[in-house]
């Protein structure tokens, strides 16, 4: 069915007419308007000025924007020059928006990125045009409509608004240009990654440290140190826009980062679990690039694990419970580490990133005085220095571990980097020169193999996602819940989320992976396999039928373990 295009003048006159009448008499304005240089469409009109604002989107198509088209030309660069755009767009709408009577009367808002650059639904830049996604607050006074400011917003504020942000001729060519490249290289750089047998880069002159634990910006007051390679792990890597980037390269295999407290351990792997995303210029880690099979392991106490296999790590439970599918609804930090990582590694997962100061003591190790008073036979947890090894001789999978209070790790360590005032050094031989000087007298307790990996199946009636009269109510908190139906899905220690939309767009994909893939035989790899594909062909709109203005994008683990956090999922087990 084509939409019938209406001329901007019908929204005047419609406005005019609705002005001092009731809330919702607004709904006579949903449609597709043509307004100068761009299509304005009104798709959702909200029922009450307390109500969550209306959705509204603008087109503007390239013959109007006039952006080179070697800006958009690739996928990578269209991210790119997308993220400029919602930037700007986000800006201009702050500076015109105000309060124009009750509720939420007057907002003009768009999702509002980060640090990082995400694939988002706010602004897309397609074949024919660029698309901003935005909500906008009908003004009233009370419930009763305000025209006049209506008219105000969408016929003037707005149009100022796309004007601003949406015409190549009113930005600044310069900043944009370096944006799209910036991402580019990032892009580029992860990509050559496995060419030269590395799992993460850290450029040369990288500013690491973070403002404080909720401002993710740089640091740029006291003493900042731009990060320097160490010689023996200095890499050089071309890269299309800048030319040749040098930095550490950190290569495949087992990497500790230690040193003393405050010396810049936990901010360097901060920084690689970041790696995963490009970043915006200026960030300090736009080229802090790492594997993007990367996934942070941490204990989580209290998580529900659904039948997931942690035999490697724990066995011989009391009672004789079962840890090939083991289940609880109340995880130890022990269990729980175990689970995350086989978790991550059913659904495919090449790097672990794991911090002593948030990982299960008894989990990491279990040293030779501790052998010689509790038996083998009688501790059920097999620690990860004994499995670390095995994991990448086995299946490919690197570790790197922030690790100050146990040198039996050099042991199992290919490579050795010391933070020492925020600058790397290799020392590799030294920390090998001291481990065959002081032979740990602890015995492997790894056994031979590293395990199985069990692919569960996740079984779809386990999910509801309906609350009260509501067939489908999901809804995000922040970047650390989820509410999906009437159950809360806690994602707090999941630190490789960065941003609320992602959030949004994870709950909508659960429901989407549910209704499309779920059918008790695919397993979870799988459905996660069939997801990302139409993500990628389709982009994110596929997993929504509305135009949704607040998604942007998330990896597989992090959907994966959503999922796995959901207190009612039920699995059975493949064969």
């Amino acid at each position: 069915m084509t939409t019938r295009i209406r001329p901007i003048e019908q929204l005047r006159a419609t406005l005019r007419r609705i002005d001092g009448r009731g809330y919702k008499a607004y709904k006579d304005i949903q449609g597709v308007y043509q307004a100068p240089g761009f299509l304005l469409y009104i798709d959702h009109v909200q029922g009450d000025p307390f109500a969550a604002p209306s959705r509204i989107r603008a087109i503007v198509p390239h013959s109007v924007a006039r952006f080179p088209e070697d800006l958009y030309a690739t996928p990578i660069r269209r991210i790119a020059l997308a993220d400029y755009i919602n930037r700007v767009f986000y800006n201009a709408a702050r500076h015109v928006e105000q309060r124009r009577g009750s509720g939420k009367s007057g907002l003009i808002a768009i999702d509002r990125p980060g640090q990082e650059v995400l694939p988002r639904t706010a602004v897309i830049v397609g074949d024919e045009g660029i698309e901003a996604r935005f909500f906008v607050g009908l003004p009233a006074a009370g419930r009763r409509i305000l025209g006049g400011e209506a008219e105000q917003i969408l016929l003037n504020d707005v149009p100022r608004i796309v004007r601003r942000a949406m015409l190549y001729a009113s930005l600044n060519s310069r900043n944009l240009r370096r944006h799209v490249e910036t991402v580019e290289d990032a892009d580029v750089l992860r990509s050559r990654l496995a060419e030269y047998g590395l799992v993460a880069f850290v450029a040369d002159g990288a500013i690491l440290p973070r403002r404080s634990g909720v401002d993710p910006r740089p640091l740029k007051e006291g003493h900042v140190v731009p990060f320097q390679s160490p010689p023996e792990l200095r890499v050089e890597i071309p890269l299309p826009n800048r030319g040749s980037i040098t930095g550490m390269g950190i290569p495949r295999g087992i990497t500790l980062i230690v040193g003393g407290g405050y010396h810049g351990k936990s901010t360097l792997l901060n920084a690689l679990e970041l790696g995963v995303y490009n970043h915006i210029p200026g960030d300090g880690r736009e080229f802090v690039v790492t594997d993007p099979g990367a996934v942070k392991i941490r204990s989580e106490d209290g998580r529900r694990v659904e039948q997931v296999n942690i035999s490697p790590f724990i066995n011989n439970l009391p009672f004789g419970r079962d840890t090939t599918r083991f289940s609880t609804d109340d995880a130890s930090g022990s269990t729980s580490q175990a689970a995350n990582i086989m978790e991550a590694l059913e659904v495919g997962a090449t790097l672990f990133l794991v911090d002593e100061d948030t990982a299960a003591t008894n989990f990491m190790i279990r040293d030779h005085r501790m052998q010689e008073l509790v038996a083998k036979e009688k501790e059920p947890i097999t620690p990860f220095v004994d499995k670390v090894g095995q994991l990448y001789e086995e299946l490919g999978v690197s570790t790197i571990l922030v690790m100050g209070g146990s040198g039996d790790y050099f042991d199992v360590a290919h490579r050795v980097i010391m933070m020492d005032e925020y600058r790397p050094y290799d020392v590799t031989s030294r920390a090998k020169a001291i481990a065959e000087k002081y032979r740990a007298e602890r015995k492997p307790e790894g056994g031979d193999h590293f395990g199985e990996i069990t692919h569960r199946i996740p079984l779809p009636h386990s999910l509801d996602p309906s609350k009260g009269k509501r067939e489908v109510k999901i809804t995000a908190r922040g970047v650390k819940t989820i509410l999906f139906g009437r159950h809360e899905i806690d994602l707090s220690a999941v630190e490789q989320l960065v941003d609320p939309s992602q959030l949004n767009a994870i709950g909508q994909a659960l429901y989407y992976a549910r209704e499309k893939y779920m059918d008790g035989r695919r397993t979870l790899r799988e459905i996660l396999d069939a997801v990302e594909r139409d993500i990628r062909e389709k982009g994110l709109d596929v997993i929504d039928v509305r135009p949704m203005g607040d998604y942007a994008y998330f990896r597989r683990f992090e959907l994966a373990a959503a999922l796995n956090r959901l207190r009612t999922l039920k699995v059975k087990v493949e064969g």
